[in-house]
């Protein structure tokens, strides 16, 4: 006996904040390929490593943008014959492209600052502080339309921290042309260059190590798989649970499936009802609750074929 149970929290209530989340996205990805040609210009009128390499991490985020924006839309998609889910899945895809893509960002920045310290040249301090100085703007107001949404999604979240990790860096690179301007200290430059390419690592791996996770159907982040059936099991008609299996249908939507005993098969409906209220109280949007009775128990859990 199969109950499927799917909880839309997200969806048909809410087009207000798909369409508040759409127009953040669109004006984020403008706003900061406008500036990526901007700081990429004066990167290479000034020869400066730092803005060069701010500018290809920049770069990084747009198409990061692009990807989420894209994966967002993906979700929104009807579920159809071939794909009975839909396309939630590609949410967590582009998750895990977007932190492939800022490492690899990390290789070239690392290897371009590193050869400027081998090999300095001269520097204009003043043009890196004032093209630094609109990219703190640029980043932070980013980062703020992403923040009211940033733990509703992965790839929201991805795209918050990555424009509030930008804004700290621009903020870096800014005090370095500064520094640059009074001192003639150019060594500065490629140094902000290799900080900015930590920052990236530490901002990124956390989302590499959510959307790997998540890519091979592992429990999400946030979940505790034991605590889920331990609060399963004191539901009140439940006897025993089996086969338990949880894992993510898109970076904001957890499915899961589970057998589970009753001695008394007229208690099924308030069972499962409280079953139902337990898990989505636990961000478990999709449930699939196969009944069984102690005496007609599955033929796998008794470890027959």
């Amino acid at each position: 006996m199969t109950v499927e149970y799917s909880h839309h929290e997200h969806g048909h209530g809410h087009d207000g904040e798909a369409a508040s989340l759409n127009r953040a996205f669109v004006t984020g990805i403008v706003l900061n390929a406008a500036f990526v040609v901007a700081e990429f210009a004066a990167g290479l009128v000034t020869d400066s490593v730092g803005l060069l390499s701010d500018a290809g991490h920049n770069l990084s985020d747009v198409a990061s943008l692009i990807l989420a924006m894209l994966a967002f839309r993906l979700a929104k998609v009807r579920a159809n014959s071939r794909y009975t889910y839909g396309y939630r899945k590609s949410t967590v895809l582009v998750s895990l492209l977007n932190a492939v893509i800022l490492l690899v960002a990390v290789g070239f920045i690392a290897a371009e600052s590193i050869g400027k310290i081998l090999h300095p040249q001269p520097v204009e301090g003043g043009v890196i502080a004032w093209v630094a100085g609109i990219g703190v703007a640029v980043n932070a107001f980013t980062a703020w339309l992403f923040m009211k949404d940033r733990e509703r999604d992965l790839n929201v979240k991805g795209a918050y921290l990555h424009m509030a990790a930008d804004a700290l860096v621009s903020v870096g690179v800014m005090a370095s042309g500064i520094i640059i301007a009074f001192t003639g200290l150019t060594v500065l430059d490629p140094v902000i260059g290799l900080i900015i390419a930590a920052v990236i690592v530490h901002a990124t791996w956390q989302l590499l190590h959510d959307s790997v996770r998540l890519s091979l159907d592992g429990v999400p982040v946030g979940i505790d798989a034991g605590e889920v059936e331990a609060a399963m099991r004191t539901v009140d008609g439940v006897d025993d649970l089996h086969h338990l299996h949880i894992w993510a249908l898109s970076t904001t939507e957890t499915a899961l499936t589970v057998h589970v005993v009753i001695a008394d098969a007229a208690r099924m409906e308030d069972v499962k009802r409280r079953l139902k209220q337990m898990l989505r109280e636990r961000a478990i949007t999709h449930a699939t609750l196969e009944f069984e009775t102690a005496c007609a128990e599955c033929i796998d859990s008794c470890g027959e074929l």
